[in-house]
């Protein structure tokens, strides 16, 4: 079961994830079976899934949110960014700080506005920091505890700015 915060609370998740298995989510024209997506279920799919099949992935009922690794570039999601629901960017561990980076970009360069979610090794110690970058949502790791991870939102009282000199 995933530990997901969103928007400051504990939360269950409803996004199913296509990605990895069995199943390779080819493009029409492609040989091989196509397979249909889940009309009514709100997915993420990887990015490479997204720009293959955007129009199929659109024009379901249900909503739509892609998965970045830290090495894809923001740009290549940009057309598609206000019909995502959920944009999900994953860090592969505790010290690769790309995830803050695409999410200030997605943010402040791109103006998105759906939920940015930090997924993959996240860890109580980045909530605030990730919060503040752009994040609503958090799906922890699995040794993480969510009520204790809770509390790191308001760990950190005072915030520094920096002055114009």
């Amino acid at each position: 079961m995933q530990k997901l915060l969103s928007h400051g609370r504990i939360a269950s998740e409803h996004w199913k994830r296509l990605e990895g298995g069995a199943a390779r989510w080819l493009a029409v024209g492609e040989d091989g079976f196509v397979p249909d997506f889940p009309y009514e279920a709100d997915l993420i799919v990887p990015v490479a899934v997204l720009k293959r099949r955007a129009d199929e992935l659109f024009s379901r009922q249900g909503s739509t949110g892609v998965l970045l690794e830290a090495e894809d570039d923001p740009r290549t999601i940009a057309a598609h960014l206000e019909r995502l629901s959920l944009v999900a960017i994953r860090f592969a561990k505790f010290s690769d700080g790309r995830g803050y980076s695409i999410a200030r970009l997605l943010r402040e360069r791109y103006r998105y506005g759906g939920e940015l979610r930090a997924v993959g090794d996240v860890l109580r110690d980045q909530l605030l920091f990730l919060k503040r970058c752009g994040f609503d949502s958090f799906e922890l790791r699995e040794d993480q505890d969510p009520a204790a991870a809770l509390v790191a939102f308001n760990e950190l009282a005072v915030t520094c700015h920096a002055r114009a000199a």
